[in-house]
């Protein structure tokens, strides 16, 4: 009987595990540039279609430089993100773990580092549900250690979604928000309580730290949901990214102040970065958060780019510290994440905020927010950064689920994501 008990102990600890990890998270130093995103496409969210021939992309380095052993698998998650109530077995065809293969080290360059990569879903592993997943890598086939995790999405279009970005209708935020409304069109779907059926999460610049989630219609006309409360889907608007251009180390770039190459990895001091709010909005194209690896020097930029510790500098109005305020540098080479590692440190002697990070030759967006030191569910703000203009170019996206009575799983049936600039329609 204790040999049972210790048993069902065990086998729960171990869930209780999986169902507490992190989306995105990378619990070990070593890696570094993990990028997930569709076949040959850096600047896009890891969504395949059921059923299809879409694949991904995923590649990282490991910075220990020697090979290792690298599995994968995919964890089926309801819409926030909670374990879903499913063995693998049931939503994955094939192996439920793979090995990472694909592997070559650094070359033609002074940065030592293992490359890895594979295109997904590899035919022997594949989703066989709709719905958010984790994608944990994990080393030496042991499941229980993992070394980072990353969001992925399998859709079934079975719900389509007709969006439209605009001005709010209130004064107050007129001329620094904008307004996120969008339908649905259910008439695949079969719904009796659509409040515990159907759940709704709106993004802004691939951002979960500022998502809208479990949103609720405001009217139904027949089979169309429409979602256009004043504030559910209402968005700060902030500024047009910064930008860096590290595609090159010999060639010093606008935004490079200068560099130094006695260190390995060298060192490149970024031109300071003031803040904005005072600087009328003047739009110019970015990548809304997004980097990609790439160089203007090498053949392949995977295996044969380099690491800089990179130098940030952010100068506050008059020199001056914000009072109970944190401030983060923010894009998706950081996980747009609010966390230790990517804070800015305030240098009083200098009257500036300051952070270094080790980044590989590519082209990175960025931002700067601050967050309440003291209120943890405050949402990171650009009002004392950059400030907030209606006209900013921003890239939204709406993804809806589904759950059935019979079901287990909150499953990806809608899918849209459209640009300030282009307006889109509703249905």
């Amino acid at each position: 009987m204790k040999k049972y008990i210790l048993i069902f102990i065990a086998t729960f600890a171990i869930h209780i595990v999986f169902a507490q990890t992190q989306p995105d998270a990378i619990n070990y130093p070593n890696i570094k540039s993990i990028k997930l995103f569709q076949q040959n496409n850096q600047e896009s969210l890891p969504i395949i279609n059921l059923n299809s021939n879409d694949l991904l992309e995923l590649h990282f380095d490991d910075l220990d430089g020697y090979i290792k052993n690298y599995y994968y698998t995919y964890q089926l998650c309801n819409a926030d993100w909670s374990e879903a109530d499913l063995s693998s077995f049931d939503y994955i065809k094939g192996f439920t773990q793979n090995r990472i293969i694909q592997s070559r080290p650094s070359s033609i360059t002074l940065s030592k580092y293992v490359h890895y990569q594979v295109t997904l879903p590899e035919r022997n592993c594949v989703p066989s549900k709709s719905g958010n997943y984790l994608l944990k890598v994990f080393l030496n086939g042991d499941a229980e250690n993992i070394v980072f995790t990353k969001r992925m999405y399998v859709l079934n279009t079975i719900a389509p979604i007709g969006m439209q970005i605009l001005q709010p209708f209130d004064n107050s935020l007129y001329r620094t928000h904008q307004k996120v409304q969008f339908s649905i069109n259910t008439s695949q779907l079969n719904l009796y309580n659509p409040n515990q059926q159907l759940k709704v999460t709106l993004l802004q610049n691939q951002r979960w730290d500022n998502a809208r989630t479990n949103l609720q219609p405001a009217f139904m006309r027949e089979n169309i949901f429409e979602y256009n409360g004043e504030q559910d889907g209402t968005f700060p608007a902030g500024k047009e990214y910064r930008w860096l251009d590290l595609r090159s180390f010999r060639f010093e770039s606008d935004r490079v102040a200068r560099r130094d190459e006695t260190n390995n990895p060298i060192d490149i001091y970024v031109k300071n970065d003031a803040t904005r709010i005072n600087q009328r909005y003047l739009f110019f194209k970015d990548l809304n958060g997004w980097y990609d690896i790439t160089t203007t020097d090498l053949v392949n930029p995977w295996w044969q780019t380099g690491y800089a510790n990179v130098h940030f500098t952010y100068v506050p109005e008059n020199n001056q510290p914000y009072a109970g305020q944190d401030i983060y540098i923010l894009g998706e080479f950081t996980g747009n994440d609010i966390g230790k590692e990517n804070k800015l440190h305030y240098n009083a002697e200098k009257g500036i905020y300051e952070i270094t990070l080790l980044l590989k030759q590519g082209y990175y967006a960025y931002t700067y927010v601050t967050k309440d030191m003291k209120d943890k569910k405050a949402a990171p703000s650009f009002e004392l950064t950059d400030g907030n203009y209606w006209e900013t170019e921003n890239t939204y996206t709406v993804f809806t689920y589904y759950k059935s009575f019979s079901g287990r799983h909150d499953e990806l049936v809608g899918y849209t994501t459209s640009n300030s600039k282009l307006g889109g329609k509703l249905f």
